[in-house]
């Protein structure tokens, strides 16, 4: 079920009416069925056609636009149609620009069918070409998206044009069968859909030549062979235009002479892309023509809207530099960006290696100095332990005995140089000579032996139970501490 805003905007972009209004009162009248509102605006569209081509003076309509009028309404921001006013835009009527006679053109409502193909809209709607409005040429540079600011506002004026498989299909068939009549020396058809070679030449900045090839009409083989393949023509119309030919035989060449409303042949158009599904017819050439005739047109044409295609390639060119610019500062700002963010890593990195060391060498310094309290902690206990024995032994030596005849006096000598002397009992034991040794605060080693110069004797653990005298240290004796590897 299509809702009725939908219903509307169809109806606007067919018929290209803007009045909301206007159109809902239209669609009301009608019950809102899409097609007949638009089968109704299409049989007055085309009796308004009619009846405004008997009353013109063609001559009149042929008047060239002079090409200083053309620029001087180029930047024209207005949003209605110059040289035409409001009922005469309803009425779907193509009025000549008063103001500044010349160039007439109209706009042309594509068929869906060949719409469907470039832009992606929907189908079913009704396939038909429509005239729509007209004004002045410099004023639809403005509305096809060539004029100053377009591209910014609607960004489906600008969407881009995707071509038709089945248009590029029938186009590659058209130039073979052109060829095989009459020879490879021809304008550069585009191998392309129609909307595709319209976007061709809106890329190009250069207008669209479109010919209609009707095989069986009796001037369509001269009109090829003299004058489309003519030498001058073809030069001119491959450096001044987009050329796109198709066969009215075919479904997309048959649908543009319908749209064209051609009725004559041989028939070319001048056209350029305008809003959404419609195109700007700027000149017609309709029946046979000698080369000079359709090079007059053609030039009468590029001059008139040289001005305004320059002026429009110029604009593009700035803002591709505008854009390239944008992308470059960009570019550089990205740049200096993770240029800044890889300088801040290797900071935060830096950071915390600086981090990881400072932690290392603090749980070096606590090892450290848990280390140095350790030994500060087992050296204090090895002390006391000496302490203990120290004490020990001294309260085991007893009192030291006065002189006599069963007294041996002792003299010991510590490999630091200090000596001491002590009197035993004679029949004291060689271990009470170690416990005296032990009891002094001399030597700092567990591990020694007390031995005696001449003769040399190591009175080890093997003489500890032997007597001084038995020992032949009596009456006096002098050993020396032999500290011991441990």
């Amino acid at each position: 079920m299509v809702e009725p805003d939908d219903k509307l905007a169809y109806f606007q972009a067919v018929t290209g009416l803007e009045d909301r209004n206007l159109c809902t009162e239209i669609l009301e009248a009608h019950g809102w069925d899409l097609e007949s509102a638009v089968s109704t605006m299409t049989e007055e569209a085309n009796a308004s056609s009619s009846a405004l081509a008997e009353n013109s003076d063609s001559t009149n309509l042929a008047r060239n636009l002079d090409s200083t009028n053309m620029v001087g309404n180029f930047n024209s921001t207005s949003s209605h149609w110059e040289g035409v006013d409001g009922s005469d835009a309803q009425n779907h009527q193509i009025v000549p620009n008063p103001a500044a006679p010349g160039l007439v053109w109209k706009l042309v409502t594509l068929p869906f069918s060949v719409v469907r193909g470039g832009f992606g809209l929907l189908s079913g709607v009704v396939g038909f070409g429509m005239w729509v409005a007209g004004g002045v040429l410099s004023h639809s540079f403005n509305v096809i998206g060539w004029g100053p600011g377009q591209g910014q506002s609607d960004g489906n004026q600008n969407a881009p044009l995707v071509s038709l498989s089945s248009g590029a299909a029938e186009a590659v068939s058209f130039i073979a069968g052109f060829e095989r009549e009459y020879g490879e020396f021809h304008p550069a058809f585009q191998r392309a859909g129609f909307m595709e070679a319209l976007q061709t030449s809106r890329e190009e900045f250069k207008l669209l030549f479109v010919y209609l090839h009707s095989p069986e009409h009796p001037n369509t083989m001269g009109f090829c062979q003299d004058t489309l393949c003519s030498e001058v023509v073809v030069d001119f119309v491959n450096q001044n235009f987009v050329t796109w030919g198709g066969n009215v035989r075919a479904s997309e060449g048959f649908k543009m002479s319908n749209s064209l409303k051609a009725s004559t042949f041989p028939f070319c158009a001048v056209v350029m892309p305008a809003t959404n599904q419609r195109i700007a017819l700027l000149q017609q050439v309709e029946g046979p023509k000698t080369p000079t005739e359709l090079l007059e047109v053609l030039q009468r044409v590029v001059e008139e809207s040289g001005a305004v295609l320059a002026a429009a390639r110029i604009e593009e060119e700035e803002r591709r530099h505008n854009r390239r610019l944008r992308e470059e500062q960009d570019a550089a700002y990205q740049a200096a960006l993770e240029a800044d963010q890889a300088r801040e890593r290797e900071r935060q990195a830096e950071a915390e290696r600086l981090q990881r060391e400072a932690a290392e060498a603090e749980r070096r310094r606590k090892e450290q100095e848990e280390a140095m309290a350790r030994a500060a902690q087992e050296a204090a206990e090895r002390e006391a332990a000496l302490e203990r024995r120290r004490q020990e032994k001294a309260m085991a030596l007893g009192v030291e005995p006065e002189k006599g005849s069963d007294v041996t006096q002792v003299l010991v000598r510590f490999p630091n140089g200090e000596r001491k002397e002590r009197r035993f009992y004679s029949s004291a034991m060689i271990q009470s000579l170690y416990d005296y040794v032990d009891s002094l605060n001399c030597l700092n080693v567990e591990k020694y032996s007390l031995v005696t110069n001449f003769p040399r004797v190591v009175y080890g653990p093997d003489k500890f139970a032997l007597s001084l005298r038995e020992a032949g240290l009596h009456p006096q004796a002098s050993l020396y501490v032999q500290v011991e590897d441990a």
